[in-house]
This record gives C-alpha cells, structure tokens and sequence, in this order.
C-alpha cells in the first residue's frame, strides 16, 4: 500500500524522468511525447487519478492548440519564405554584397557573416536553413582565406541561430501563442535583446581579429575589388529589395498594420517575387521549397500536438503542484527563483531542443514567475513581467543550439563541412559566443529596459 501511495505522488516526476530517459535513445521526439502521455495516462486510469473522459479531452485541445490557432497560421508562410530566399539564391547575394561592403574591416568576412546571420534571422526564423545555408556559402571560402577553424564555424553556428531571437521568430510566435500574450508586443521585446547580441558578435569578431591578425588574414587588396560605378546597381539588384521586403514584414507587425499571419503571407509572396525578378523561379525550385517548407511544417505541428497531450496528462496528474512545491520549498527569493529557473532552461539546452523546452517548460515556469515581486526592477502592471521572462527564456534557449553534445547547429554545420574541421575545434569555436549569449541574459535580466523599452511594454 504504502508502495502505491509513492507512485501516485510521484507519478509525473516518474513522467518527466521517462521523458528526459527515452530522449536519449534518438527516437522521435513527437513519438515520444504521444507515447508518454497515454502511457502515463493509461496508469493514471488504473491508480483513479485520470478517467477515460479525459482522454476524449485531447482532441478539443489538440484543435485548440494548433489546428484551429489562428497565431500558428504565420508559421507555415514564414517557413516558406525562408526556404524560397534560400533556394533561389537570394542570400547567396547578399553575403556577396556585405562581403564586398566589409572587406577593409578586421575579420570582414566573418563581419559578413554575422551581418549576413543576422538579416536572415529577420527573413526565417529557420535555424537548419541559416546554418547550413552559411556553411555551404561561406565557411569554404574562410578556410581558403586562412581563417582559423574555431573563428569560422563559431561565427556560422552562431549568427545562424539568431533567427530563434530577432523577430519574426517561429519560437517567439509559439511562446506567445503559450502565454496567451500580444505576438506583436513579443516580437518588439525581442527585437533590442536580438539586435544588441548581432551587435556583441560583431564586435567580438572586429576586437579578436584586430589583437590576433592569425585568426582572420587580411584579403589581398585586388579581391573583391568592385568597381565604385557598380556598387549601385549591385546593391539595388542583390541587397535592398530583401532588406526592403524585411522592413515591411516587420514594420507592418510592430506598427499594427497586419498580424503576424498576414506579414507572413506578403513575405512568402514577396521572397517569390524576388526569386522571379532574379530569373530563378523554376518549377523544380517552387516544388522542393514547397516539399523543404511542408516538411519543416509538419515536424513543428507534430511536435506540438505531442507536447500538447504529454503536458495536458502531466498537469491532471499533478505536475504543475509538485514541480512548484519542490521549487518554492527550497526557499529562495524572487531573485534566487529567477537565477534557479534560468540555470535550469540552460542546463536542459544541452539536452533537449527548444521546441520541447518551450512547449513542456514554460507553461509551468510563467504562472510562477508571474507572481514575483522584482520591485522597482520590473513593473507588474501591463504584463511586463510576461514579456521580460518571454524573452529571457527565448535568449536562454539560443544557448540550446550551440552546447554539447546535442547542440543542434554544431550537427548541421558538421553535417557538410570539409573533413578538415574536425568536431573540438567547432566545439572550441562556439565557447566565446555561447559566454556573449550569457552576457547578454545578464544585462537583460539587470537591465528590463532593453527588452521592455519600446511604448506600451513598460
């Protein structure tokens, strides 16, 4: 009896320990999560702490979480467009353009890079697509120059996961979704967060470049060596009119003029105009972006249909109170509470991608937090507290994509790099910008008014 009694009060730590297990075995996450959920809901039944009109529950939810969200229609179009600047060649252009642009400044092509990471973020949201797009494009020519190993794939990994931060974000859309809060106030806490971390990147790049001339050589003075006269029309050609299509999808959301599934909707046909105006809108070109976007699509969906079900089981079991008693009895402080829930997102990034984090974490964390008392630090009213939490957690879960072993950027950029650049060095190559990815967390959290400072979030 007594036995008994520990399953029943344990149970959804014996869920999540399952899930945090079977995670390791390489099998599908949305499997994983499904499976979870109506195991453990089966042994909820048997222990009468679940009933079968529970399980009928799933669809209502299932629909309401994701076939009948109207917030997630935007994430289908801005995967589109994404694909369609990467498979027409587009970004291919404007790494040239800022190549050229940048190429009398120390380490310029990895300048290019970050630059070039950091518009593409604002295009896709996609980080499969930026980091093996940019590695493809540029990490061959970096090698060539005699650029050191570690500089070059640490730069590509991390440029490429800006997209998870710098609005339109398919992450932000999703966590937003979560919170039931504006995606359109989300998207503006993040875009400062984004934008000074692209800054620290290039920064870092410019200082280590100019003390140490090994890690990036200087270009030899007749490359890149575009003439003045055709610098316009290079630029009117490859660099503003996706810089342009940029600032309409984002000026159009973070003004109100449309939401985010109609900005998604004028990007996805604004990247195929382009495409055409370029001469490269092929009909096997439109076929794989369809067949790359519906893949990229479907796994998304998946998976928060999955994570749907597993946190419904898991909340009716009584995760939400167990999980919140354990955090609450060690008896911190709203700071030491911040702090623990910070390093505890950090550390399931080394294991865990940030689909699953988000979906399974933070439904649990933000009731929480919401309730806090930071003082002055974070005003309480207007739901700044929300987007201040929204978008540590966004910035904590970029760390996701660079830490070992299960860094997700690290395998698609090992995925087709030369056989020279062995696994160490990139490992070795992402620790300065996983510290910036951390130094920024930091200044967030000491210092609200970068991610709250725009009107109406304050």
């Amino acid at each position: 009896m007594e036995l008994i009694d520990i399953i029943i009060d344990f149970l959804p730590l014996f869920m999540f320990m399952s899930l945090a297990i079977l995670l390791f075995t390489g099998y599908p996450v949305a499997f994983i999560l499904g499976g979870l959920a109506l195991l453990y809901g089966l042994i909820g039944f048997t222990l009468d702490m679940f009933t079968i009109i529970e399980f009928f529950n799933f669809l209502p939810r299932i629909w309401g979480q994701a076939a009948e969200n109207l917030v997630l229609v935007a994430v289908p179009t801005f995967v589109f467009m994404g694909v369609m600047m990467e498979r027409s060649g587009v970004a291919n252009d404007m790494l040239y353009v800022c190549q050229v642009l940048l190429k009398r400044v120390p380490g310029g092509l990895a300048v290019a890079v970050a630059v070039m990471g950091t518009i593409l973020a604002a295009m896709t949201g996609i980080i499969g697509a930026s980091v093996t797009m940019m590695t493809a494009l540029a990490l061959p020519t970096m090698l060539k120059q005699g650029y050191k190993h570690e500089l070059a794939t640490g730069v590509i990994c991390a440029s490429g996961t800006l997209g998870i931060l710098i609005p339109p974000s398919i992450m932000l859309i999703i966590m937003a979704d979560l919170l039931s809060v504006s995606v359109g106030d989300v998207f503006l806490a993040a875009l400062g967060p984004g934008l000074f971390l692209a800054v620290l990147y290039v920064g870092y790049i410019i200082v280590a470049c100019s003390i140490d001339k090994k890690m990036a050589p200087p270009l030899p003075k007749d490359m890149l060596n575009v003439p003045r006269s055709e610098m316009p029309s290079l630029l009117l050609r490859s660099f503003f009119p996706p810089v342009c299509l940029i600032a309409l999808i984002k000026g159009s959301i973070l003004l109100g003029w449309a939401t985010p599934s109609e900005a998604g909707a004028v990007g996805a046909f604004g990247a195929t105009i382009i495409a055409l105006a370029n001469g490269r809108l092929k009909r096997e070109m439109v076929t794989g972006v369809c067949h790359s976007a519906g893949l990229t699509v479907s796994f998304i969906f998946f998976i928060i249909v999955s994570a749907t079900c597993f946190a419904y089981v898991f909340r009716s079991l009584g995760g939400d109170d167990i999980i919140e008693e354990l955090i609450l009895g060690a008896g911190l402080g709203s700071w030491g509470l911040l702090f623990l829930i910070m390093g505890i997102v950090f550390v399931l990034g080394f294991f865990l991608d940030w689909v699953e984090i988000t979906l399974i974490i933070l439904p649990v964390f933000a009731p929480m937090v919401a309730t806090l008392e930071f003082g002055e630090h974070v005003a309480t009213e207007n739901r700044a507290m929300i987007y201040w939490f929204t978008i540590l957690v966004a910035i904590n879960l970029q760390t996701s994509f660079l830490t070992p072993p299960f860094g997700y950027a690290l395998f698609y950029l090992k995925g087709i790099a030369p056989k020279s650049v062995d696994l160490m060095s990139i490992y070795r190559g992402i620790i300065p910008f996983v510290v910036l990815q951390l130094v920024a967390l930091l200044l967030v959290i000491f210092v609200p008014s970068l991610a709250l400072w725009l009107p109406g979030l304050d």
